[in-house]
């Protein structure tokens, strides 16, 4: 028994006192709360260091900074203490601070945003994986807001029970605060300004009263030395503002309507996700939902495929086996049409593209005050404000680039809102002076509002015979910009302008945009030279500054032709009937699957798959007092067809029929009765040049008059007369 009490009275090796283990204790607690915040703060860099802290941003998000400093503050408690007071842990203020810490995390993780909670807790962001884990739990029981207020209820608990004083005690202590801090920026304000008052009126008048005059002679006579003295980049801003704001200026954007907040359904998306999930289950088909993203028209469901086991053996899910079951996840989710983008472009995960139930309505003005438009306008002024992407990202691009434009959809899709919203963006970025526009509008009632504005070359041409004369008109131009370019050595309107401007010896060339809202129209009218026109054009003016965007809801393949998709790269379809229709503007189906009223595909010059976009939305009222606001400024306007630049051309279109005007009588003689759509079909021209044909050929005495009812008309010369056609 000695030897056992002996044995029990053996002193440890390490004897320490209990205050110096509580200073060891400190010190150990505030270097790792220490180390813990510079890993957290990515101030310092190591193996261990950083996989700790990327665990600590998992578990607790942004609460993690919060559990260091509560470490540190822990140390530092425990160094400062008496060492004579003896000293335990206080568990009901533990359990306090950490009910707290809880409702800290979960309320960051309720106002951390994102698409997906999960994600956002996986990327160290919010509250992490608990702050997830207890504000899923809230939201689906009681909803986010009533979450939210338990959870600052339940943080006022933990803070009063950790600090064990009353929650009046800490409402008065915050007033206190805050009145405090008022007083002192108010005494400070008060400080700084009898300093500032008397510092300026003080020196002068009591220096030199006979050297008084002087300086007023010197402000009166030159007002402005003073003010250009001081700073040097101020004379660059006058400079600038001028050239861009020249006469009465750009319009504001004050114009438009602002952007409307979308709306977010977090409890609606949780359920979609689980559906998708059993659904793709139930037909054997396992995957996981590990991405969510909300547009204004459709939410894209990111699907990573899983593993199935076959003959005893795991293989992944082919990307096919989802793509197939697209109708069954339209029926269980109800709602039609759902489209599948298998693979997301850049990202391992197929996206199921589903509609919103509230669809949201994509301001022009917001899309224009993003920062991607922000950052395309500052190097061009062609710069387009499309839309947003399915994530609710604004999209933009650069027409200098494209350098095209084709734009497809049935009627009423929102291809004619497009043009506008276009047509708006330009005008909101340029004067009359760097743009001009031709406008073709054969409907007669789509662009017609734009009549007047300083813009147009000449009014809107409705008339198909005039487009032709237009087109010939452009290309001419083009023909005579090149020619000034070889004279001045440049490639392109760029260098050209700036040469001009440095030189100031030339003719500063605007950029021209002409914009054809229906083609179907043209080519039906003169199928051969609008077809010979544009291509020609679209082949060769970008150098120019000469650019085309052309729209058509009819995207059949006699319309939209080999030749002219070839010249056009960036295409935009809006809703069309069938997926021939979508192959023959895209070369891919999809189209077809559009919800119409601006939900369309758009495919970059640069990419090989479209992309899913909302389009632009710009309303009447807003291009109404666009409209105004340039038809006021007192800018050079062409109101009469007869002033177009192209009106001689579109004259002369008669004599430059005598080349067939022989083969046409030729082609007469062999015949008793003749018509304009015989003429078209014989001699491949266009309507109105073989109307014109017709109506020589009457006026000449060589065919009657129109019998009606589809005889067409007498022909009055036989085979072996001869004809004298000088």
């Amino acid at each position: 028994m000695a030897r056992k009490a002996s044995r029990r009275r053996t002193k440890p090796f390490f004897n320490l006192d209990d205050a110096v283990q509580r200073d060891l204790l400190g010190v150990l607690l505030a270097t790792l709360g220490g180390i813990t915040l510079l890993s957290l703060l990515s101030v310092t860099h190591g193996a261990l260091s950083d996989w700790w802290a990327v665990q600590l941003r998992l578990v607790f998000g942004w609460g993690a900074l919060a559990i260091a400093c509560v470490v540190i503050l822990a140390g530092i408690v425990l160094l400062a203490r008496d060492r004579d007071r003896d000293w335990h842990v206080s568990w009901p203020r533990v359990i306090g601070l950490e009910l707290a810490l809880a409702a800290l995390l979960t309320l960051l993780h309720l106002f951390a945003g994102g698409t997906s909670p999960l994600a956002t807790a996986k990327a160290g962001r919010g509250g992490g994986l608990v702050g997830w884990a207890i504000s899923t739990l809230l939201v689906d029981a009681v909803g986010t807001p009533a979450s939210i207020l338990l959870m600052a209820m339940l943080g006022l608990l933990g803070t009063v029970w950790a600090l064990n004083i009353s929650a009046r005690n800490i409402a008065s202590r915050a007033a206190e605060t805050i009145a405090g801090l008022t007083e002192r920026m108010e005494q400070a304000s008060k400080a700084t300004e009898p300093v500032a008052a008397p510092a300026l009126p003080q020196p002068t008048p009591p220096s030199e009263p006979a050297r008084a005059p002087a300086p007023a002679r010197q402000t009166r006579s030159r007002p402005s030395t003073p003010a250009r003295r001081p700073s040097k980049p101020t004379p660059a801003r006058t400079e600038r503002t001028p050239r861009v704001t020249v006469d009465t200026g750009l319009p504001p954007l004050e114009l438009l309507d602002p952007a409307s907040p979308q709306k977010f359904q977090e409890a609606e998306l949780r359920q979609r996700v689980r559906i998708i999930e059993e659904t793709l289950l139930a037909f054997g088909v396992p995957v996981k939902v590990v991405s969510v993203s909300q547009g204004p028209t459709v939410t894209q469901f990111g699907v990573e495929p899983g593993y199935v086991e076959r003959a005893g053996k795991q293989r992944k899910v082919r990307v096919n086996e989802i793509t197939r079951l697209a109708d069954d996840l339209a029926l269980a989710l109800a709602a039609s049409p759902v489209r599948i983008e298998a693979p997301v472009p850049g990202q391992s995960i197929v996206g199921i593209e589903v509609p919103n139930s509230d669809i949201s309505v994509v301001s022009l003005r917001g899309v224009m005050e993003s920062e991607e438009f922000q950052r395309i306008s500052r190097k061009s002024k062609l710069a387009l404000a499309l839309g947003q992407n399915v994530a609710g990202e604004a999209v933009a691009a650069d027409l200098r680039r494209m350098p095209h434009l084709l734009i497809a959809g049935a009627t009423g899709s929102g291809k004619s809102v497009c043009i506008n919203a276009i047509i708006a963006t330009f005008l909101l970025q340029n004067t009359p002076r760097d743009l001009k526009l031709i406008l073709v509008d054969p409907k007669r009632v789509e662009l017609t509002n734009y009549n007047g504005i300083p813009h147009l070359l000449a009014p809107v041409v409705v008339e198909t015979e005039e487009v032709v004369g237009a087109l010939r008109w452009a290309q001419h131009e083009m023909d005579r910009r090149y020619k000034l370019f070889a004279e001045m050595r440049t490639r392109n309107i760029q260098t050209y302008n700036k040469k001009v401007a440095r030189r100031k010896d030339g003719e500063v060339l605007p950029y021209i945009v002409i914009i054809v809202d229906e083609l179907a129209d043209l080519m039906m009218a003169a199928p051969d030279e609008v077809e010979h026109l544009i291509c020609r054009l679209a082949q060769m003016a970008r150098a120019t500054g000469i650019h085309l965007i052309i729209a058509t809801q009819r995207p059949s393949v006699d319309v939209v032709t080999g030749l002219i998709k070839a010249n056009f790269p960036a295409r935009i379809s809006f809703a069309v009937t069938s997926g021939t229709d979508s192959r023959v503007v895209l070369d891919t189906v999809g189209a077809e699957k559009l919800l119409g009223e601006g939900d369309m595909l758009f495919l970059p010059p640069d990419a090989s798959s479209p992309r899913r976009l909302q389009g632009s939305y710009v309303s009447d009222r807003e291009l109404n007092k666009l409209t105004a606001f340039w038809r006021g400024t007192g800018w050079e306007t062409v109101e009469s067809a007869a002033l177009a630049p192209w009106a001689g051309i579109v004259e002369s279109l008669d004599e430059e029929t005598d080349e067939l005007l022989d083969k046409a009588i030729e082609l007469v003689r062999q015949h008793e009765r003749v018509s304009t759509s015989f003429m078209q079909r014989r001699l491949h021209i266009g309507y109105p040049r073989a109307a014109r044909l017709i109506d020589q050929l009457e006026e000449m005495g060589l065919i009657g008059p129109d019998e009606g009812g589809g005889l067409g008309r007498q022909v009055l010369i036989s085979e072996d007369e001869d004809l004298d056609t000088s």
